[in-house]
């Protein structure tokens, strides 16, 4: 059974929210909120580009993002929500956003007018493991003056489980966002009146959640989708194990310890716990880790 308020991490629904005209003053909202004043320009209007990037040789590689869009002064954002972790993904934020960077150059262009180019992952992992903060801002800087010769580039990276405040702790404006995405399928209507109060456009943004304003046609894609993500985590951990394993039997013929079996078998026990907190079948998590149901 669905809750009243759908999860944002969804890819759906975090489109439906971030990605339409419709809602497009959210995602204006949401930009000047993470971004804070710079240089004393406000973001305005955006206009939704193709999430799209082709490549300009067919052999490469094509990159598609989660939302593309840029302000009434020319700058680029990418937005991208990631929910399970993904080996690289630092390396492919810079490779997206230098992308976006590059397809501004249009023959017989001046590379003085390329604009900057801003990079914001929401990430429901933790991505950087020696920082605290669950926000980190990421620059081109010089080493000795610390000063930003280079800005045609920047990242925004916010780590969701390093965010731990309660409701009634929150008291910035980002950290009601953070919130909002941990927390939204399990928010109450009570709860939902403390959390908006005085912020309008996040109640908006948990309209667009309402799962009683979604059509059924709709929600059934909203279903497949979350089973596509969880399917993709599945196969994920299947690896890691599958690697695990191949790593005893290559210690077998090297004379490791028993001991590193029994390490195998914990982790085991941990991927089959986060998978159950995943809400993921019992005889799924069982096919894929071989621990017993009960």
């Amino acid at each position: 059974m669905l809750n009243r308020f759908l999860d944002p991490k969804n890819d759906m629904a975090f489109k439906r929210i971030f990605g339409t005209e419709k809602n497009k003053d959210i995602l204006m909202h949401f930009l000047n909120d993470i971004l804070g004043p710079r240089d004393g320009i406000h973001i305005i209007d955006v206009e939704f580009l193709s999430p799209i990037q082709d490549p300009e040789v067919l052999a490469k590689k094509q990159s598609i993002v989660d939302v593309l869009c840029k302000d009434q002064n020319g700058r680029k954002y990418i937005i991208e929500m990631q929910v399970a972790k993904r080996h690289g993904f630092e390396s492919r934020a810079q490779y997206y956003a230098a992308k976006a960077y590059a397809s501004q150059m249009n023959k017989g262009g001046k590379y003085a007018d390329l604009k900057e180019v801003i990079f914001i992952a929401i990430l429901d992992y933790e991505v950087f493991p020696k920082k605290e903060h669950y926000k980190s801002n990421h620059t081109i800087r010089d080493d000795i003056t610390n000063e930003r010769d280079l800005d045609g580039l920047r990242f925004v990276f916010i780590e969701l489980p390093r965010f731990d405040k309660k409701l009634d702790e929150l008291t910035t404006i980002i950290e009601k966002w953070c919130y909002f995405f941990k927390n939204a399928p399990e928010t109450t209507v009570q709860e939902l009146a403390q959390i908006t109060k005085d912020e309008p456009i996040i109640e908006k943004a948990y309209e667009a959640l309402d799962s009683y304003a979604w059509s059924e046609q709709d929600l059934l894609r909203y279903e497949q989708e979350t089973k596509n993500e969880m399917d993709a985590e599945a196969i994920l951990m299947q690896r890691e194990i599958d690697g695990e394993k191949r790593g005893v039997e290559k210690g077998k013929k090297l004379g490791v310890k028993e001991g590193e079996k029994i390490g195998i078998e914990k982790n085991k026990i941990e991927i089959a716990k986060k998978m159950k907190q995943e809400g993921m079948p019992a005889e799924l998590i069982k096919k894929i880790t071989g621990i017993d149901i009960a």
